[in-house]
């Protein structure tokens, strides 16, 4: 008798080609990761610029030297081979770009800031929704394995309890070059300034510690540092929930490097130093007190913190793109997008726009729209 046959392996998905929408230093960090992926996950098809020759310049710095060249970012978005672009343009392009993109049916990694405002966002997210692709921002430490553990921790009602305070910090000292010159500093490139930078980790980071509930009133702190074109240089907020949740946070171009997290529960602290770029790629630690006292007669702390450290073989902008292209396959395959991502975006966004007026007003007390 013959053996039965073995069971058709169905082919592995193909890698999703992926068309870069302009050579932003950030695309060089994200062209990166995707060499760092398995073979058959995701390439570089092509790259668009202003120009040929700053397209075929990038190419040859990437390591995608098959990818195609795209003098416009029209030509780009035509080309019937890109099935999903990266986004890294300044701000203030965003929303012709992006929903462009979606309109052609291409899915969409977008960089943060995502835009200037929520309704510049949802303009977005509804071009998305209405062609059924997948979108997801850049915020990179979410795919952190890192991330996942500490959610772990926060989440354990006995060991951390609920949390009560959460304090952020994002910044980096600038040069003088970087103030004069970058995009992040003009307010027709990107007008959020800091806060559309290292200020949306330090929302982001909020929220995540509160699992995405929304606060109900922002206030900025008050002198917030502008630049002599009106941009942001350094601000800060404290947020409110209506249960006497509080957090706040500072963001800077005018101060040292620093992602510094800190979240208070009832019976538990965690703190993270580098939240946002790990010291090291392939591993990250953060520390956490739970159920701490004295040691009488007030000599000493018991327990000690104790610290967690995560390895991991990827970096995290490697897992971020691997988890989009995972995604897009699944669409590919007849699958619905994702809602979990642009709900988050949104989320941040928001807050970002009550902090944004609350600073317009001279630090007024905002509610926050749900």
């Amino acid at each position: 008798m013959s053996s039965p046959a073995a069971p058709v392996q169905p082919p592995p998905p193909r890698a999703v080609r992926f068309g870069v929408l302009g050579c932003a230093d950030i695309a060089r960090k994200i062209s990166r990761a995707m060499l760092m992926l398995p073979p058959g996950a995701a390439t570089i098809a092509a790259v668009g610029s202003r120009s040929d020759d700053k397209a075929r310049r990038f190419i040859s710095e990437i390591g995608f030297p098959a990818a195609r060249v795209h003098g416009s970012y029209e030509s780009l978005l035509e080309d019937p081979d890109v099935e999903a672009v990266y986004l890294p343009l300044p701000t203030s392009l965003h929303v012709p770009w992006a929903t462009a993109v979606a309109a052609r049916g291409k899915h969409l990694l977008l960089e943060k800031p995502t835009a200037l405002c929520t309704a510049e966002l949802d303009a977005i997210l509804g071009a998305c929704d209405a062609s059924g692709v997948q979108f997801m921002d850049t915020t990179m430490w979410i795919h952190n394995p890192r991330t996942a553990k500490m959610r772990e921790i926060v989440s354990d009602k006995d060991a951390f309890g609920d949390v009560r305070v959460i304090n952020s910090m994002c910044s980096f000292r600038a040069s003088e070059e970087f103030l004069k010159n970058d995009i992040r500093v003009k307010p027709d490139l990107d007008a959020l300034g800091v806060l559309g930078d290292v200020g949306w980790y330090c929302i982001r980071s909020i929220l995540w510690a509160v699992d995405y509930e929304l606060p109900e009133t922002v206030i900025a702190h008050r002198h917030p540092v502008k630049n002599q074109a009106g941009v942001l240089l350094a601000c800060g907020a404290t947020l409110y929930w209506a249960d006497g949740k509080t957090a706040n946070f500072n963001c800077s171009f005018l101060a040292n490097l620093a992602f510094d997290v800190t979240v208070y529960g009832t019976n538990g602290t965690l703190h993270v130093t580098d939240l946002v770029i790990p010291y090291e790629e392939s591993s990250a630690e953060f520390s956490v007190a739970s159920k701490s006292s004295f040691v009488k007669p007030t000599i000493g702390w018991d327990p000690l913190p104790e610290k967690h450290v995560v390895t991991t073989d990827l970096p995290q902008e490697a897992l971020m793109i691997q988890e989009f292209t995972r995604l897009v396959q699944n669409v590919r395959a007849g699958g619905r997008p994702e809602g979990k991502w642009p709900a988050i975006t949104r989320k941040t966004q928001v807050v970002l726009d009550a902090v944004k007026a609350s600073i317009d007003k001279g630090s007024e007390p905002v509610e926050v729209a749900s």
